[in-house]
């Protein structure tokens, strides 16, 4: 994908897809329909560069997620289709929503009349936990899926490119502990290049910082997975199924967290 093409979520409700990570999921967007509106500028982002702008759409309201979930959840249950997650993501940060915490409230509510069997997955880049009424409601969820995709600040800043300069590794590793036990870390593991500068967070130095943060953070559970699709930044590279295996193994023998590979 050049620097100038996109992928977006053009509805507030998406789906379902198959997730290769959390089964059949139907998607909440909470960003415009039209552009993008994230706290990251991440170099591997499907939706593009932050560059691209907000839009014109605009954020959807409370009521109105609300709306279309429950007439696109009363029609799969009509229809005696299967549901295994609401996900939250879509064209950027979720828990940026000023109605996040009364969004996730409304989606609690609609799950359990519809499909109680389903869970409700929050993917965050974890720039908003610091908020206690967004940390309170990612406590809530069933999966709450946070992001930390190097556990060294400078390479945290390439890959994911925080729009706070405040934001650090060791800031988020210390915030990150309030989910212990119940949230789940993301980590996107890959090689390559941007702006001249190498990016290789499977190195020795970046995987036993990892680990030493996946200690310290305790979650119930990691996830670390690749490139899948097309990257705005067109010099990274995907780490393959066998070499991100045998990474998990390591992870998971030394912090006797689970390991999910995707």
């Amino acid at each position: 994908m050049g620097k100038d093409q996109r992928v977006l979520f053009n509805s507030t409700i998406f789906g379902p897809i198959h997730s290769r990570r959390l089964g059949t999921s139907l998607g909440i967007n909470l960003s415009p329909n039209d552009g993008k509106v994230c706290s990251f500028d991440c170099l591997y982002c499907e939706a593009g560069y932050n560059s691209q702008g907000a839009g014109k759409s605009g954020l959807p309201s409370r009521e109105k997620v609300k709306s279309l979930l429950k007439e696109k959840l009363k029609e799969m249950r009509e229809k005696g289709e299967n549901l295994d997650v609401i996900t939250f993501s879509g064209n950027g940060e979720p828990t940026l929503h000023p109605d996040f915490p009364g969004i996730i409230d409304d989606v609690m509510t609609l799950r359990n009349e519809f499909f109680p069997k389903a869970k409700v997955s929050v993917l965050t880049n974890s720039t908003r936990i610091f908020t206690p009424e967004v940390a309170q409601a990612l406590k809530r969820i069933d999966n709450n899926i946070l992001k930390l995709d190097s556990a060294v600040n400078e390479t945290m800043r390439l890959i994911d490119q925080p729009t706070s300069p405040s934001f650090t590794v060791d800031k988020v590793v210390e915030s990150l502990k309030q989910f212990r036990d119940t949230g789940i870390i993301q980590t996107m593991i890959l090689r390559g290049e941007h702006d001249g500068h190498s990016i290789d967070n499977t190195s020795e130095e970046e995987i036993r910082a990892l680990i030493n943060a996946y200690k310290e953070i305790k979650p119930r559970e990691i996830m670390i997975y690749s490139l899948d699709r097309s990257t705005p930044e067109e010099k990274l590279v995907k780490v393959e199924k066998e070499e991100l295996e045998k990474i998990g193994k390591r992870i998971e023998e030394e912090t006797g967290i689970k390991v999910t590979v995707a």
